[in-house]
C-alpha cells in the first residue's frame, strides 16, 4: 500500500511540473523526430537602430567604416525583442541579446553572436545560441544554432531568417525566424 501511495504521489508531482504539461504556444511546437527531442520555433526579431529607444547601438567601428559601402568594421550591441507576430505589440516571447558586426567588404554580411532567451511557457528561462554569418540581403539565410540552456541544453540546429520589413534609411528591420532545435 505504501508503494502504491508513493507511486501515486510521484506521478501527481510529475504531472504538476510545468515541463510535463502540454502547452498551446503559437510560436513553439515539439516535433516527433523519432527519439531526440526536437522543437520548431517561429518568431519575429525586431532590430531598431533609430529613434529614442534603439534596441541595437553601434559600440565600435574601424577608422574606415564610414567610408565603406557595407559599413565594414561596424560592431553593434543588441537587446532586440522577439515577438509571436510581426507587429511589435504582439506577444513578447523573448529577447535576442549579444553582438553583430559588418564582416564583409563586398556584400552585406553580418557576423552574429546572439543569445535568444525566451520568456514564455515552458521555454521561460531557456535560450539558444546562434553564431554565424548572416548574408542579410539574401531572401533566406541559414544560421547555425550552436548551443543552448534550460530546455535547450546542448542544443544544435539551424535558424532560417527572412526579412519581413526593412527601412534602408534607418537600418531598422523585422526578421522572421524559423528555428529547428535538436536538444536533450
Amino acid at each position: 500500500m505504501a508503494k502504491l501511495a508513493l507511486a501515486l504521489l510521484l506521478i501527481s508531482m510529475a504531472m504538476a511540473m510545468p515541463w510535463a504539461q502540454p502547452q498551446d504556444l503559437k510560436w513553439a511546437k515539439r516535433l516527433d523526430s523519432g527519439g531526440q527531442p526536437t522543437t520548431n520555433l517561429q518568431f519575429y526579431f525586431h532590430d531598431t537602430l533609430s529613434g529614442k529607444t534603439p534596441t541595437a547601438v553601434r559600440v565600435a567601428q574601424a577608422s574606415q567604416t564610414d567610408k565603406s559601402p557595407t559599413l565594414f568594421g561596424a560592431l553593434l550591441m543588441a537587446d532586440d525583442p522577439l515577438t509571436e507576430g510581426p507587429d511589435l505589440s504582439s506577444k513578447l516571447v523573448g529577447r535576442a541579446q549579444g553582438l553583430y558586426g559588418s564582416a564583409s567588404q563586398e556584400g552585406f554580411g553580418l557576423i552574429m553572436a546572439l543569445s535568444y532567451g525566451f520568456c514564455d511557457g515552458i521555454y521561460n528561462g531557456s535560450s539558444i545560441s546562434v553564431l554565424g554569418l548572416n548574408q542579410a540581403l539574401n531572401p533566406v539565410r541559414e544560421l547555425p544554432v550552436v548551443g543552448g540552456t534550460g530546455v535547450f541544453r546542448m542544443a544544435r540546429g539551424f535558424a532560417e531568417a527572412r526579412t519581413h520589413w526593412f527601412d534602408p534609411a534607418t537600418g531598422d528591420a523585422i526578421v522572421a525566424y524559423n528555428v529547428t532545435v535538436f536538444h536533450y
